[in-house]
């Protein structure tokens, strides 16, 4: 029986083929919430631009940095434990212990704050590493730990004062008035110039260091990082005490930005903070996701914000509402991403 045998000219050659099938490329499912972030964002300036005067100008989308600052610092903190499968449920009373710890060193002890700032960073960054190694060392819940950390923290600040107190010391004062032109008539101010600089760090950090790189291996699996012998033990005290600077840090910018030290500060911005996070792109069960997206996501709560206040005819709990429904939107997003990926 003899072998039939094709002529050389027409032997066929095995071709890839592509994904989409039609010869084409497709975007990558793990970027899909994060460019549904940005395509979004820009929808809602153009209409927000379409539909108000004025709303169009530099100085309108820099006020989304200035006014959310804080809330950026904390978010980008939250964005390190969530890639790596846990959550911080601390981050909102730590920056209010921080403005009362500050609050009550500048003005009823007479501090400087050239002292006091730095102490109360080096004691939220203590505050999450100490959560951190709870959670590492003895294996318990992120979720229980931090939220005794919030319980914790949050009765702190009653213990040392249930009143306000308001910051009239010149350096306070003068930071918070201090804005630094940008272009034309537009400003930023230093809390929004510190949490660019937070941004673009983060971002190297996460991208270009081994400890990021660390971080979304364990998000992914953390039994895999193990065996791959990543520094699994030390990176997850890690997220924590990275999580508990940026909240330190976050107060500070707070206290910059109220004037004033008080127990019910930052109530509930931990869970604006996650909000933030998922809607950026980040998946809640760890290793995916971007510290960019969680920047668009903080300026996505923002322009919600600004439209309500240019449109006047709202209530601001529509904030709540429309974060609401992109929170469920994103949640399917990102339950699509993880059928479709395996099969990619």
């Amino acid at each position: 029986m003899s072998a039939v045998i094709a002529p050389p000219g027409n032997s066929p050659s095995p071709r890839p083929t592509p994904a989409n099938g039609r010869g084409g490329k497709t975007l990558n499912p793990k970027y899909w919430p994060l460019a549904a972030t940005v395509s979004l964002f820009v929808l809602m300036a153009t209409l927000g631009s379409v539909l108000y005067d004025g709303f169009f100008s530099a100085q309108v989308f820099f006020n989304l940095l200035i006014d959310n600052a804080f809330l950026i610092i904390v978010a980008v903190g939250m964005t390190f434990v969530i890639l790596s499968g846990g959550i911080d449920l601390s981050v909102g009373s730590v920056i209010a212990l921080t403005t009362m710890v500050s609050a009550t060193l500048v003005e009823k002890h007479g501090w400087s704050p050239w002292v006091v700032i730095p102490l109360v960073l080096l004691m939220g960054t203590a505050f999450g590493a100490f959560m951190g190694v709870l959670i590492e060392r003895f294996r318990l819940q992120p979720f229980i730990v931090t939220l005794a950390g919030m319980f914790l923290a949050r009765g702190l600040c009653y213990l040392i004062s249930i009143d306000s107190i308001s910051i009239t010391n010149p350096f306070y004062e003068a930071v918070s008035q201090v804005r630094i032109p940008v272009w034309g008539d537009a400003s930023l101010s230093i809390s929004a110039v510190i949490a660019i600089v937070v941004v673009l760090v983060a971002i190297f950090v996460a991208h270009c260091t081994p400890f990021g790189r660390a971080v979304y291996a364990i998000g992914g699996s953390e039994h895999s990082a193990m065996l791959m012998g990543l520094p699994v033990r030390s990176t997850l005290v890690g997220v924590y005490t990275l999580s508990g600077f940026c909240s330190a840090l976050a107060g500070v910018v707070f206290t910059f930005y109220m004037l004033s030290g008080y127990g019910l500060h930052a109530v509930g911005l931990e869970l604006d903070a996650i909000a933030a996070v998922v809607i950026g792109g980040t998946l809640l069960t760890g290793g995916v996701g971007y510290v960019a997206g969680t920047l668009f996501g903080v300026l996505m709560l923002g322009i919600i914000q600004t439209l309500i206040s240019f449109d006047g005819t709202l209530s601001s709990w529509w904030t709540r509402i429309v974060v609401g429904a992109l929170l469920f939107a994103f949640c399917l997003l990102q339950r699509f991403f993880t059928s479709r990926a395996p099969r990619r």
